[in-house]
């Protein structure tokens, strides 16, 4: 049986799916070529990330597919519903990539309370020139112990990210509509661990309450935060968002950026992605990565070993 991975897969679950007895394709498709590809090489698996859609066209246009696959946690990209109407097999790997996110959040936030992504820029054009004036420019950070971190969404990744906030000494609050509290659990290097419990709370009130907000949910028919709900919150928030762009209104973020409102912003998703508006690009109070919440070799690895092993026990 054949394995199309268009989007990647590491090499760990490349060598898992050929001793399963797969031929894996790497092989970089065009999105309108998908389906004739599958079809001429009678691939049977499809493997996608964020970046090849897997929609009704191709899943009426390729009668031999059996399973099409996430690396990741979000399907928006697959017609999911419409596959498994087709008996088509749709897995994802939601766990894998958790950590790898939750770190990535804490870049964003350690870059926005001391002005890490504004200083990398201007270091190199000014620091020999204007060393003092930039310490000057950068002398007011904030530490993120002792404040509020405010989740939206706990689930998994949500989960990830509380730990770390915990093991750094903030207070963590979440809102979540499908979990009304969870037990989170973080473990030390020792084998030592400690339990606390996080119930969920009103998106309203979090808005009001929490320092830093950070956003862990699938995307959306609108926004979970516009012009209202910034609003109401605290003055000097950081918000941080590696989880799908739109869920976000920019315009009003920018809006709330420039008025002081808001006191940073770590994106690593974009309403207009691959193409992130130039006003969000360039603001001096927005760190920027490239959609690469999952990017590590750690979940690169796990994501292809749980891709393969479902594999394999579907079609074995």
């Amino acid at each position: 049986m054949k394995v199309l991975a268009n989007d990647g897969i590491s090499k760990s679950g490349i060598l898992a799916l050929e001793k399963g007895g797969f031929e894996v394709i790497t092989t970089k498709v065009a999105q309108e070529q998908v389906a004739n590809f599958v079809n001429e090489n009678n691939v049977d698996v499809v493997l996608v990330r964020s970046a090849t859609k897997v929609r009704k066209d191709i899943i009426d246009a390729c009668p031999g597919l059996k399973i099409i696959g996430r690396g990741g946690v979000g399907m928006d990209n697959i017609d999911v519903d419409y596959a498994k109407s087709k008996g088509i097999h749709v897995i994802n790997t939601p766990a894998s990539s958790s950590e790898s996110v939750a770190e990535l959040v804490f870049g964003h936030l350690f870059s926005g309370v001391r002005f890490l992504h504004d200083s990398n820029r201007n270091m190199p054009l000014e620091g020999d020139s204007n060393f003092d004036g930039l310490k000057k420019a950068y002398a007011n950070g904030t530490e993120l112990r002792g404040k509020t971190l405010g989740i939206v969404g706990i689930g998994r990744i949500g989960q990830a990210t509380a730990k770390m906030a915990l093991g750094l000494g903030m207070k963590v609050i979440a809102a979540d509509s499908f979990i009304p509290q969870v037990d989170v659990k973080v473990e030390f290097f020792d084998g030592q661990s400690i339990t606390t419990t996080i119930v969920s709370q009103s998106l309203e009130s979090l808005f009001k309450e929490a320092d830093f907000i950070t956003l862990h949910v699938p995307a959306q028919d609108g926004y979970i935060i516009g012009e209202k709900e910034l609003a109401i919150m605290k003055d000097g928030v950081g918000i941080v968002n590696c989880a799908r762009g739109g869920v976000i209104d920019e315009v009003s973020l920018v809006k709330a950026l420039d008025s002081g409102k808001v006191a940073f912003a770590g994106l690593d998703v974009f309403e207009s992605e691959p193409k992130p508006e130039m006003a969000i690009l360039m603001h001096t109070k927005i760190s920027l990565t490239p959609h690469i919440g999952a990017a590590t070799g750690e979940a690169q690895d796990r994501i292809g070993t749980e891709l393969a092993s479902q594999i394999i026990s579907l079609l074995s």
